[in-house]
């Protein structure tokens, strides 16, 4: 440590000397050692030391995937370390500079979504939770408020978010079995809440610092070719195939959409616009409305399955916000929503939506394997004829139900403790609260679906059934 402050002393007097005599101002662009002691990369450094060593050290433990899996993170993490070196000597390029730029980041976090795929892992949560974190590593690609991607800081945040879904699943299944992956969990979300938030809003709040007067990045010949009506190359395996849907009402764009738009050498385009096969054709508005005609969808069998319409995601009559057959979309963001607004989502699967700020209601039908995660609801949040649902609530709802319905896990925040929950005709509902004893851990509590009704001085009176040894 002594040796690199000395450096660091010498390369700061070294720059006083060249600008008192007419040098490079200090705006110049540095070597390559030089740009290495910059405190915004001597920081970043020490983000390093601090925070992954200590998923590392947790991850070496246990071992297999999950270590495997670490040491991809730890390896982007240091390519991302490169190119805030890189940053220090290079102006701001153009979107197609800028996919050269982002290229060695890319290829990591492709590398890190293959653990992913194939056959379900039995660390599949923890594969997860990591691969998800990563996004958090594209604010190094916000290009302005005009970008479509949230500020850096705010970036970070609403990645790790996304990850935290399967995160909080690994510490409910391991909580009273190993605290190892109990350890790993919370130390991952230190490394980006607060360790790579902190970072950016101290180093980097408005976006990277680029030089003003470095080398200028050249596209390579395959982005500079690729003209903007061409289809856009193959997404990166951490994320979906459907790569043209947009995700985000603003929209939200996460590593996805970045790394799509950069490949094709422009970043900003299509950001803003719904696609064509996504518009409303004026169909009839069935929010929160629970029919025969639904259940009987749920039993056509293959003839559903043949029927099933084009994705949507959109706000229809500035009340109701649609989010219509979503398969394996894992960024899904409704980030310009108030209080009037209702959320109707149905027929997803395989998919992860987050709604940021207060709603007035929102309603999950028909979907299967669904994660929703959102902030306020003033009314109720609604779960009707799914499956494999999990919803977390990080602020407060009055009321959520659940209703025709199997395998369910409800997260509750500390405050909606006081949430009501109904259940009828459902099966598997599982909720989970925060642990009294210690931070960051859950307390799972299963609800009852099985009752006995005792006739007793003329009505009946009905309460759950107890099993022993449960």
């Amino acid at each position: 440590m002594d040796e690199k402050l000395i450096q660091r002393l010498e390369s700061a007097v070294l720059r006083l000397e060249a600008i008192s005599t007419g040098g490079h101002p200090a705006s110049s662009p540095a070597d390559a050692s030089d740009a290495a002691l910059d405190p915004s990369v001597v920081a970043f450094g020490d983000l390093i030391d601090q925070y992954l060593g200590r998923v590392s050290s947790a991850a070496e433990i246990i071992g297999g995937q999950v270590l495997e899996v670490t040491n991809r993170i730890h390896e982007a993490f240091s390519v991302q370390k490169e190119l805030l070196i890189k940053l220090k000597q290079t102006q701001k390029p153009t979107p197609a500079g800028l996919a050269e730029f982002i290229k060695p980041l890319n290829e990591v976090i492709m590398k890190a979504a293959a653990l992913t795929e194939g056959r379900r892992s039995d660390f599949f949560n923890h594969l997860k939770a990591s691969v998800d974190s990563l996004s958090a590593l594209a604010w190094i690609a916000f290009a302005g408020k005009g970008c479509g991607m949230s500020m850096p800081t705010a970036h970070v945040e609403e990645s790790w978010q996304m990850a935290e879904f399967y995160s909080n699943k690994v510490l409910v299944e391991y909580r009273n079995k190993d605290p190892n992956h109990v350890e790993w969990v919370k130390a991952l979300k230190e490394l980006y809440v607060p360790g790579l938030r902190d970072y950016v809003k101290s180093f980097h709040p408005l976006g990277p610092v680029w030089s003003q007067t470095g080398k200028v990045i050249a596209p390579s010949k395959a982005n500079a070719s690729i003209a903007p009506s061409a289809p856009p190359p193959p997404p990166a395996s951490l994320f979906s195939s459907e790569s043209s849907q947009a995700s985000s009402s603003k929209p939200k764009v996460g590593m996805s959409a970045v790394f799509q738009e950069i490949g094709t050498g422009n970043v900003t385009a299509g950001l803003r616009k719904v696609t064509a096969d996504m518009k409303t054709k004026n169909r009839t508005e069935r929010a929160g409305i629970v029919g025969g005609s639904t259940v009987k969808e749920s039993h056509a069998g293959s003839r559903a399955v043949a029927k099933v319409g084009p994705p949507k995601f959109e706000l229809q009559m500035g009340r109701k916000w649609v989010v219509e057959n979503q398969i394996e979309q894992k960024s899904l963001v409704i980030e310009d929503c108030d209080a009037k607004q209702s959320v109707y989502v149905y027929g997803c699967k395989n998919s992860v939506l987050q709604i940021q700020g207060k709603v007035n209601n929102i309603t999950i039908d028909n979907c299967k394997k669904m994660g929703v995660v959102f902030q306020d609801v003033v009314a109720a949040c609604e779960i009707v004829n799914s499956n494999g649902v999990e919803v977390q609530c990080q602020g407060s709802a009055p009321t959520i139900s659940v209703d025709n319905t199997s395998g369910c896990q409800l997260y509750l925040s500390k405050d909606s403790l006081e949430t009501s929950i109904s259940t009828a005709k459902s099966s598997e509902i599982n909720v989970l609260v925060p642990s009294a004893e210690s931070d960051g851990d859950w307390v799972e509590h299963s609800l009852p679906q099985q009752y006995i009704h005792l006739f007793k001085e003329g009505r009946f009176e009905t309460t759950p059934a107890s099993h022993s040894g449960g």
